[in-house]
């Protein structure tokens, strides 16, 4: 049996048979032993194989969503440590490090202001308190948004696309479940059983997410991104925050094919930068271009035929966060599992010529946001890709009256 177990494939294949039992309503317990019989450890990597074979067969992503928990119980204390030169884990300002400080945040938001105020309900004191805990448990947004659109798009660049899908429709059913709980909150009191049944269902779905950053995302992307990928997303943490202070600089050794690499990035873009953009309408230096496109008092963003990200501006008050790792993303991607399907059909509608712009706007922050999407086609019409512009359009409504150019 030896032999087999060895076997990579093997190996994949009694992993997708578990979680396919798991979905045909086995228990936790009719698996684990299967699976206790058939491996000694088994690496991220692989159970990462194991969920996008599933998905290629047809498998909804939704579905093996379903099972997150489920495997990650199954799962846990049988993920082969993955051992690295460096534990870049324990590297101050690293963003493995950051990751994992933040959850310890995370759990001391959750046993300290969240979980000693559950038997106080009736209590105006403990409610006012659980209600402060639950505005700062809120901050796990900047935790998540960083892991979507920082750590997502270089997993997808190395084809491990099943993982990010499953985990941001996981955060996005916590992003939910806290929303929930904010607004039963004022009447928790009207059924204390219910409402704190509620809560501990939402911890319990955060600290398993915990488990897998840390177990299954971390050792994955440990094991493939260079270190000059982990400065980029370093250096791109920035635009959208920390949930810990006094977050350090880290400066990373590369090796001397990325310094190459790196180099020789620098010196297009030194050439880019000197170089001159002849248009139809008149001639830019580069320098100017980009001045020009990160004044626009209003975002935008451009996503080629091939529904890939080439291009976002940079103005000083952005409506939604982007960072350089964006660049080559597929759109699709960029998005929460429930709504990709929302998103292409817009493009689709846009490529097909159905639509040449769809129009959306909400309510955000107490600001109103218009969404405007485009379809940017060639002087014979071929279709170039979609053009997505974003304003806060509230101060416009706002305005009242005429100002003239010669007013005072």
């Amino acid at each position: 049996m030896s032999e087999y177990i060895n076997n990579r494939e093997y190996r994949q294949n009694v992993i997708k048979e578990i979680l396919k039992e798991l979905h045909e309503g086995k228990s936790v317990e009719e698996v684990k032993q299967k699976f206790d019989d058939a491996f000694n450890g088994v690496s991220a990597t692989e159970i990462s194989e194991a969920e996008g074979a599933l998905i290629a067969q047809g498998l909804p992503v939704e579905e093996v969503q379903k099972l997150c928990d489920v495997h990650a119980a199954v799962f846990k204390g049988s993920i082969a440590e993955i051992h690295q030169p460096v534990d870049a884990t324990e590297i101050p300002g690293h963003p493995a490090n950051i990751l994992k400080r933040e959850n310890r945040t995370i759990e001391r938001i959750i046993g300290k202001k969240i979980t000693p105020h559950l038997d106080g309900l009736q209590k105006r004191e403990d409610v006012k308190l659980l209600e402060e805990g639950l505005k700062e448990l809120e901050k796990i947004e900047l935790h998540y948004l960083k892991k979507e659109i920082l750590f997502f798009p270089f997993m997808e660049r190395y084809g491990i696309t099943a993982p990010p899908k499953v985990m941001w429709g996981v955060d996005d059913e916590i992003r939910d479940q806290l929303k929930e709980i904010k607004r039963e909150l004022p009447s928790a009191s009207n059924d204390i059983k219910g409402f704190r049944e509620k809560v501990e269902a939402l911890i319990l779905k955060i600290n398993e997410m915990i488990f897998k950053e840390e177990n299954i995302l971390l050792p994955m992307l440990l094991e493939t991104l260079t270190q000059d990928e982990w400065k980029q997303i370093r250096d791109d943490s920035s635009e959208i925050g920390y949930l810990v202070k006094n977050v350090p600089v880290w400066n990373p050794i590369t090796s001397k094919e990325e310094k190459g690499l790196k180099e020789e990035n620098t010196e297009k873009e030194e050439k880019a930068e000197s170089g001159i953009i002849t248009f139809p309408t008149g001639v830019l230096k580069v320098e100017e271009l980009i001045g020009m496109l990160d004044t626009l008092p209003f975002d935008i963003t451009f996503v080629d035929k091939d529904d890939t990200v080439k291009y976002f501006s940079q103005g000083e008050e952005r409506i939604f966060p982007r960072t350089k790792s964006v660049i080559g993303r597929k759109v699709s991607n960029c998005h929460p599992p429930a709504s990709v399907h929302i998103v292409e059909k817009i493009v689709e509608d846009l490529r097909t010529g159905v639509k040449d712009h769809e129009d959306f706007w909400i309510n955000m922050t107490g600001r109103l946001i218009y969404i405007r999407y485009f379809a940017v086609r060639s002087e014979t019409g071929e279709y170039l890709g979609v053009l997505e512009v974003t304003q806060d359009i509230k101060p416009i409504q706002e305005i009242t009256g005429e100002k003239r150019l010669v007013s005072e």
